[in-house]
Formats: C-alpha cells, structure tokens, sequence
C-alpha cells in the first residue's frame, strides 16, 4: 500500500473482480518463473515445502488423508506443500493465469491436485458443501475480500462436521501502516469498510525483470475481533490464535530484516510489532 490509495466511488464496487483478476493474471507468469516462489525447486526436491507452508507446519499437524482446499491459492506452491504433507488438497483462485502455473507445477511433480476458476464466495456452488476436512488459507489472502462474514460463512459451509480452518494471514495492525512514510504511522483503517482501498502499484513483491501494465487493485482490511466474531457466528469454535512478530514478506521497507527461514520482522524492537496471526477454527459436529 502506498500514497496513491483512494476511496472508490460505491457505484464501482462490482468492478473489484475484474480489476485484481487482472493483476493477478498478469503477475502470474512472472511470479512462477521467479525464484521466489522455488519451481524448480520443487520439481527437482520431491520433499521441499513453501516457506510458508514449513512455517505452519508444526501447527498444522499431521495432515495425513484429510481431503483439503486451499482457498486463494494463487499459483499452488502452498497447495502442493499440503499435498506433499499427506493431505488430498483442491485449490480455489479466481486468476485463470495463476490456475495454469498451479497445474504445470502439479503435472511436473507428478501431484494429483484439482483445480476450480472461481471467486472465494461461489467457492460452495463449485466444491460442494460439507466436502472438506481442511480448509486453508495462506498469507496476503483476506485482503482481496471486502466482507470477512460472508468468507466465514463460505469456510463454515465447505467444512464437514469436526472439520478445521487454518489460516496464517497478515496482521491487520501491519495492514494499517502506511509502508511509504520514513516512519511507519496509521495510514490505512484497522477495520473493515464499506469503499475499497485502491491502490495503482506497477511492480510486484517477487525479484523479477517483467514489466506490468495491469496495477490497479482494490483492497480491504478486516480487524481481528471482525475476523474471529465472523468465525464464531458462523458457527466454528476458536482452537488456535497465536500472533506472531513476523511475515513472509517485507512488509515495511526499510524496517524489516529477513531471518535464515525468509521471515520478515522489525529490524529494532520486534516485540512492538504484531505481523502476522494463525487462528485455528473447528466446525463442531
């Protein structure tokens, strides 16, 4: 997020679906050919995990045999992960380009995995309703959603009963600094709203030499009492909140360091920043 956010006007809220399937079509290629994201890795290493995925991995527990989806998967290295843990994993993502690296990198290793075009809130209609044992969700996801009830809603009705969530996500306290300010100050509002924020940013988070012509992009943020409250009214019993003091990316410029397993925290006094959560959610039989 930078300097160049702004409300949109409420008549172009339809307009979100378009203008970040857009991006994410365009940054797809260039993401899966990034070593960032490991390819080649994973094709040549028949046990290599995501960096996000080994960061869960000792809460996740054993994910042997459970059917799973992994909602936003963007171009599956998360998905694939799970996969290599045990799980029988689907992945949901409304970027038809990102779908099409996610199924290469699954054909190259040899991974049965099965892929659906479609938006987070239509996720029931495709998959089916009480089909999942797991639902999982990586970081950088909830933000491309404007109404967090409506995606717990999606995840209670996916889940069989005894069935979990698990999502690791950004910190909504991360989300509202304004990354572009010599010191990080309150830019963004913690809680939810009504009006996207939009932001028109030509590069990408990953180390590559593409250019983009597609830098729109509409955002929300969701407060942790919102996101929690969501789950619990959908029906789903809290397991697992855990915050963490980093994020597998750098979330501020400048300010972060990278440790040895890719994660990001603040280079003086990491304490005072909370960068990223899990929360664990059980639909009860």
């Amino acid at each position: 997020m930078d300097d160049s956010a702004a409300v949109v006007d409420p008549d172009r809220m339809d307009d979100y679906l378009v203008i970040n399937k857009a991006r994410w079509d365009e940054r797809a290629p260039a993401h899966a050919a990034s070593s960032d994201y490991g390819f080649d890795r994973f094709i040549a290493e028949p046990d290599f995990l995501s960096r996000v995925v080994r960061f869960d991995r000792a809460r996740l527990g054993d994910v042997t045999g459970l059917r799973g989806v992994h909602l936003q998967c963007h171009i599956g290295t998360d998905t694939l992960s799970l996969a290599r843990l045990g799980a029988r994993m689907s992945g949901l993502d409304l970027s038809s380009a990102s779908l099409t690296e996610a199924r290469k990198l699954a054909a190259s290793t040899g991974t049965d995995i099965d892929y659906h075009e479609a938006t987070v809130y239509d996720a029931v209609d495709v998959l089916g309703a009480g089909s999942f044992d797991l639902v999982y969700t990586g970081v950088g996801a909830l933000c491309w959603l404007p109404d967090v009830a409506r995606w717990a809603r999606v995840v209670a009705d996916l889940l069989r009963p005894g069935g979990r969530l698990f999502i690791r996500e950004g910190h909504p306290m991360l989300w509202a600094l304004d990354e572009t300010a010599e010191l990080p100050t309150l830019g963004y509002s913690y809680f939810e709203t009504k009006e996207p924020l939009v932001f028109d940013e030509p590069g990408t988070y990953v180390d590559t030499d593409a250019t983009f012509s597609n830098g729109l992009s509409h955002s929300w943020n969701h407060g942790l009492g919102e996101i929690i409250t969501a789950l619990m009214t959908a029906g789903l019993k809290l397991t697992q909140f855990v915050e963490h003091d980093s994020v597998p990316f750098e979330g501020l410029p400048g300010h972060m360091v990278r440790d040895d397993a890719g994660e990001w925290r603040l280079s003086a006094n990491p304490e005072r920043l909370a960068a990223s959560y899990t929360i664990q959610a059980v639909k009860e039989p």
